[in-house]
């Protein structure tokens, strides 16, 4: 009966229906009305707390009847209302500003609010407020602080929230620490969270998925995989959130069987219909080169989200089928769904490995222009990629030079590989000059500007470069190939001699480099950038990572299987001959995913169709 009367009661519109209706609940003389009508607000407060019209009614009756924003009480639960519903903080922090003495509560739910918004940064000047006023966090506040702190990236105040969680007491609270390890994770301090990790009197589910995505999102895969096979030997069960960050793993080594398995398994308990698990499963095969699993994943999803879409855009881009991205993007059109800025950088990529030059700058104005999505320097540097790979490198560099936004050491970096390819000695010299003063620590930067002045006979110019790594501390990353046999990622470097099968792979290779001579393969001593003799040269280049990683994979898999191979670095031109013949001479599908792209090598051909 009540309910009704409230509900008859907010729907009302004019003042002085709402002061007859409301006085309807109360018979209380007028000295006593304020402290009532206080009490029926936060009543209709706690009532509506999903409908923000009538949280809005409820605000603007109080104010008419006299009851003071300054009240703690009332602001609480007016705060905690707005919060709940996700609405824009700016409201809430007037309220919150005119409470006098806002509690613990008030004072997290503050920091609940700017933690799950846009800009969390104000969170932690919150915090700070609290300390002022020497109110005590409890246990929610760390969580909703250490979340905010994550999502802005604040190392300095995160450490130094963890150390004061430390003094107060919380070391011991799984809530607490479960966040700390997010927000260390997050923060891409993945050995800290693992340190962390291994103090933990109490772990929970949350707990290893929060150490395990640390790991499988900051580049450090085996260890993820580790740290998962210790949790299934401690009995504890995966969620969905387990299974993406195994799927992210195995997607950053290549490890498609074992990606399979975690395939199995998600199907096996019911996960399969869970968007972010079948999402990674769509990352997941693309990055193995498996792009057509990936496409018949997104064909089988019940429902799929604009994330869905740009996965497997993306996917069919770096795997050389440009055309069928578009194609996908022309879909995506047709249903309606609003492409985000991820998914338009999966098409200007699908146009760079396609030298679709006119085609990727028309996207790049409807995605402005249709889509109101403003650009990020990740699509201009898609553009970069795209002039440069075209050999447009001149209009690459005026291009550099009429952005709106300064050009960092990634943009710099794709005109330096462009001039390196197409020979540009002059221009890459400029880029050069750019990225040593933004990252002068670069190995591959030197390595780049090394083998272009290789390339034109300059070996003075190389030593010299050479001279500044050594005297700079500067390392050079070495090449390696990862080729996936029996649910076991093996390792290979140039000259590999470490492996247990080593006289048996270079025995293959040898096989191998005499097949393709019967083929017509001649070297590509120009792919070596050092001063040695024409023989020596060749030799470098048969022991190039990829080719040792193949030439095991040949010993080890049956005919007809096709081969994996990941690869940090760039593909070389010699080796992209060599592997196009390989896989014609052995009757061999042969994926390599490079530092930015995947090659399919089937009879002889590659899906890059020699567009570099």
């Amino acid at each position: 009966m009540q309910s009704n009367k409230i509900s008859n009661f907010i729907t009302c519109t004019k003042p002085h229906v709402y002061s007859s209706h409301f006085l309807r609940f109360s018979t209380d003389s007028s000295t006593t009305l304020q402290p009532h009508i206080l009490k029926k607000c936060i009543a209709l407060l706690q009532f509506f707390s999903s409908s923000p019209p009538k949280l809005k009614q409820i605000h603007g009756f109080s104010i008419r009847n006299g009851v003071p924003l300054s009240n703690p009480e009332f602001g609480k639960h007016l705060i905690f209302s707005y919060v709940s519903l996700s609405l824009p903080m700016s409201y809430s922090h007037r309220v919150f500003n005119q409470i006098q003495d806002p509690n613990v509560f008030t004072l997290n739910t503050m920091i609940r609010g700017y933690a799950e918004s846009e800009n969390p940064t104000p969170a932690i000047q919150i915090y700070k407020q609290m300390h002022i006023s020497s109110i005590l966090p409890d246990t929610h506040t760390y969580p909703f602080l250490l979340k905010a702190i994550a999502k802005s990236m604040a190392v300095k105040e995160g450490e130094m929230i963890h150390s004061i969680t430390v003094r107060n007491g919380f070391q011991s609270c799984v809530f607490v620490q479960n966040t700390l390890l997010h927000m260390y994770s997050a923060c891409g301090l993945a050995e800290s969270a693992h340190k962390l990790f291994g103090c933990m009197s109490e772990r929970n589910l949350v707990t290893w998925n929060s150490v395990i995505n640390g790991f499988a999102t900051n580049g450090r895969p085996n260890e993820a995989l580790t740290l998962y096979r210790e949790m299934s030997l401690e009995g504890v069960e995966p969620d969905g959130f387990t299974m993406v960050s195994l799927l992210t793993a195995c997607a950053e080594l290549g490890a498609l069987y074992l990606g399979r398995r975690v395939h199995v398994y998600i199907f096996k308990v019911g996960l399969h219909s869970n968007l972010h698990a079948a999402n990674s499963l769509i990352d997941l095969y693309a990055k193995c080169g498996s792009i057509w699993e990936a496409h018949a994943v997104f064909d089988e999803m019940e429902r799929r989200n604009v994330v869905s879409w740009t996965s497997l855009i993306v996917g069919l881009a770096v795997n050389g089928f440009g055309e069928e991205a578009l194609e996908l993007f022309g879909k995506l059109e047709r249903e309606r769904l609003i492409p985000s800025e991820i998914t338009f950088v999966g098409v200007l990529y699908a146009c760079s490995h396609c030298g679709m030059v006119d085609e990727g700058f028309e996207y790049f104005r409807r995605m402005k222009e249709e889509y109101g999505i403003q650009p990020k320097i990740e699509h201009y540097g898609c553009l970069v990629d795209l002039l440069g790979r075209a050999g447009q490198v001149q209009k690459a560099h005026t291009f550099i030079q009429s952005m709106p936004v300064e050009p960092n050491a990634v943009i710099w970096r794709t005109l330096l590989g462009a001039c390196m390819i197409h020979k540009n000695l002059t221009l890459g010299e400029v880029a050069r000059a750019e990225l040593f003063r933004l990252e002068p620590k670069h190995c591959g930067d030197y390595v780049m500007i090394s083998n272009l002045y290789a390339s034109e006979g300059r070996w003075s110019d190389v030593h010299e470069v050479r001279t500044t790594m050594l005297r700079k501390g500067v390392k050079k990353a070495p090449g390696h190939s990862l080729v996936e046999l029996r649910n076991c990622v093996h390792e290979f470097f140039m000259g590999d001699k470490s492996h247990p099968q080593t006289e048996e792979i270079y025995e293959k290779l040898e096989e191998v480099m005499m097949k393709l001579r019967l083929e017509g393969y001649s070297p590509r001593t120009s792919n070596v950038h050092a001063d040695i003799e024409e023989e020596e040269k060749e030799k470098n280049l048969s022991y190039h990572s990829e080719k040792v990683a193949i030439a095991f994979a040949l010993i080890n898999t049956s005919p007809g299987t096709p081969i994996r191979v990941v690869k940090n670095l760039r593909v070389c031109g010699d080796c992209h001959l060599a592997i196009k013949l390989i896989s014609k001479v052995y009757d061999r599908e042969i994926i390599v995913r490079d530092r930015s792209r995947f090659h399919h090598f089937r009879d002889g051909l590659c899906s890059c169709k020699d567009y570099w």
